[in-house]
């Protein structure tokens, strides 16, 4: 057992970098969850009008750290051999990739936000459920579409401080801006205090506010620190990247920006194949994946530690301790949410009762909860495999591991049996979610291999 498991140190390198992450992602997850139990006290056709537009957005968050990621495999390798220069022109390719994707999903998003909206919505277009539905998705992406740039800057900064092991500024920002968010939901959705009472329309502004307040803590502090961070040294005198570095991130980045773009869109398309099943299935997915976004912050965190810790270790050349790396730390994400899905087995029915909403929303989260947790193990291992092929620059195998695993076997499984069966939908969703058994045989093959212990900043 002593190569699965680290010492003190090894323990304790790793939670300094994944603990600031935890704290951060529950914070947010939390907020997350008052947000959609405030936005429940409006309405299910409210709440599930939200969810479907927190969908959408989701594709964008997705696709800008594909952006960030792709440059993230050379900046963490630069950081690794103290080479600040490249990690800045790195750093570039993070600001100007995330400027593009942030121009496209705001025209993609304002034009054609009735046909996506729609492809959520079923059954008679007149029911009046839908129709509040419809209109208050619209009413949340328009104030929704002015955050998007404020993200992607803040997601740009805290992904280089991320490189280079620094997680605490991150968690600061995100966690005063939760605050933030937390306190205008009350006052606008409710209209609290003298306040106006704006419902779904307060929800998006208390978001944008957030964004703004976070995107400002962490680019006011990098720029205030300079010194403690090189990489953001006169990085706005000219955005000229040497094409050497650019053609490597594009190389080597352009499976894993694909990867997290189709992987999104895939996760949409599931749910869009769910949808089928009819509003009550939208809302208690939404409010079993706000549950489960509480609990999964372990090994959300751990792949972020994984990402630092291999590729810092991998620009050094030190591939057997890479590899020694990778194996405990695999070992570690699978143990912590074999305690952390037990948890939430037990408590699966009882964040579901606290929302207004009806009984049978209610059954139907409490469900999906329990798959979850069952299979959070799974989840979590193939979570910290993705960030190990990621780290030695195998983008294109964690492209067909993650992305093209979603388009050749998880949709079409999703979308047959929700489609083309009478099979519930719990049921639907437990197979859907049960072929995360083959991903996992994948990726320990995969790392066994060794392929992926490289490093890829020699020939630049």
């Amino acid at each position: 057992m002593k190569k699965y498991i680290g010492d003190r140190a090894f323990y304790l390198h790793v939670l300094t970098i994944a603990v600031p992450i935890m704290i951060q992602n529950a914070i947010t997850n939390f907020v997350g969850l008052l947000d959609n139990l405030m936005v429940g006290q409006i309405g299910t056709a409210q709440m599930s009008g939200v969810a479907i537009v927190n969908q959408l957005i989701f594709v964008f968050n997705l696709s800008i750290f594909g952006i960030v990621s792709a440059a993230s495999i050379f900046g963490t390798q630069f950081y690794g051999k103290r080479d600040f220069v490249g990690m800045r022109n790195a750093f570039r390719f993070k600001l100007i990739g995330s400027a593009l994707m942030c121009l496209i999903a705001i025209v993609v998003l304002f034009y054609a936000q009735d046909m996506l909206i729609s492809l959520y919505l079923h059954g008679d277009k007149t029911s009046t459920q839908l129709t509040v539905a419809h209109e208050s998705a619209r009413e949340f992406l328009w104030i929704m579409l002015f955050s998007l740039p404020f993200f992607a800057l803040s997601q740009s900064y805290a992904s280089a401080l991320r490189d280079m092991g620094k997680t605490i500024v991150p968690m600061f920002a995100s966690s005063t801006a939760v605050v933030l968010n937390t306190a205008l939901n009350f006052l606008l959705i409710f209209g609290l205090l003298g306040f106006p009472k704006l419902g779904v329309l307060g929800a998006g502004i208390a978001t944008l506010l957030a964004r703004i307040l976070e995107c400002a803590i962490i680019v006011i502090w990098v720029h205030t620190h300079a010194t403690e961070h090189p990489f953001c040294i006169q990085v706005y005198r000219n955005f000229s990247i040497p094409w050497t570095l650019t053609k490597q991130i594009l190389i080597k980045g352009s499976p894993l920006m694909a990867n997290e773009i189709l992987w999104a869109i895939g996760q949409t398309m599931i749910l869009q194949a769910y949808s089928v099943r009819g509003l009550a299935v939208i809302a208690s997915l939404n409010i079993a994946s706000t549950v489960s976004n509480l609990f999964n912050i372990v090994y959300m965190a751990l792949g972020s530690a994984v990402a630092v810790i291999i590729g810092q270790l991998l620009g050094s050349n030190k591939m057997q301790e890479a590899r020694d790396a990778a194996r405990k730390l695999l070992f570690f994400a699978v143990v912590s949410c074999l305690i952390i899905g037990s948890l939430m087995l037990l408590v699966a029915p009882l964040f579901p009762a606290i929302y207004q909403t009806e009984p049978e929303v209610k059954t139907l989260a409490s469900q999906f909860i329990r798959i979850a947790a069952i299979c959070m193990p799974l989840y979590a291992f193939n979570h910290a495999s993705y960030f190990i092929l990621r780290s030695g620059g195998q983008t294109f195998i964690t492209f067909l591991f993650d992305s093209v695993f979603v388009w050749t076997i998880t949709f079409p499984l999703a979308f047959v049996l929700s489609t083309h069966t009478e099979l519930a939908i719990v049921w639907v969703y437990f197979i859907c979610q049960a072929v995360e058994w083959i991903k996992s045989y994948l990726g320990y093959r995969l790392i066994r291999s060794n392929a992926w212990m490289k490093n890829v900043t020699q020939t630049i």
